[in-house]
């Protein structure tokens, strides 16, 4: 598959000050959102994800260059600016992902804004993952989980009161025609961090290769 979309690549210079503008520490989706998710590196013979926008043009990506799977890869926006930096802890038993925010003034927090770990099951067939919400103070902390559907890559992220957050599945042409395995949508509920969103979908990515 050449190109999910007709558009080009990169977006203009005007678009990208707009986007870049939304990728704010706290951008909260004002309503329903859809991405696209193509599994695939911008980067020639590169390994990663492409991550679109309703109207085609690509917003975030992760290319992780020489390495299929890795313990340290980087979400950033279009031009290549790093958003997140997600890292797996190799515990004894099942292991740890942890995001840590970037942002213009300090660089990479100290302090990861999420963890996910295994809560039972693994990502590749039943079960779900327990997802912690890092804040500045343990009141500021929330609960997620992770749902895995009838497919790997059909998954549901809920709060823990059983709301719908973002839901991913496989993407269906105009025609009807479902698209490859490696083409997927993701829709995002209204007053949803998009950017949370996107990393916890990431971290999905990695667990399941």
């Amino acid at each position: 598959m050449a190109k999910i979309y007709h558009h080009t690549l990169f977006p203009s210079p005007s678009s990208s000050s707009s986007s870049s503008s939304s990728n704010d520490s706290c951008c909260l989706t004002s309503g329903r959102e859809i991405y696209t998710l193509w599994m695939k590196s911008l980067v020639l013979n590169g390994n990663g994800c492409t991550i679109y926008d309703s109207n085609g043009e690509v917003v975030y990506r992760v290319d992780n260059y020489d390495q299929k799977c890795c313990k340290e890869v980087y979400l950033m926006d279009q031009g290549g600016k790093t958003l997140y930096k997600i890292l797996r802890k190799k515990l004894r038993v099942l292991g740890r992902w942890e995001a840590y925010r970037y942002n213009d003034s300090n660089g990479e927090e100290k302090k990861p804004r999420f963890r996910v770990k295994n809560a039972g099951g693994i990502l590749k067939g039943s079960g779900s993952f327990g997802i912690e919400v890092m804040g500045c103070g343990r009141e500021n902390k929330a609960s997620y989980k992770i749902e895995i559907l009838k497919h790997p890559s059909v998954y549901r992220i809920m709060d823990m009161a059983g709301g719908l957050v973002a839901q991913v599945q496989r993407k269906h042409a105009v025609s009807g025609v479902m698209l490859g395995e490696d083409v997927m949508t993701l829709a995002v509920e209204p007053n949803t961090d998009r950017l949370l969103v996107i990393g916890l979908v990431v971290v999905c990515c990695l667990i399941n290769h």
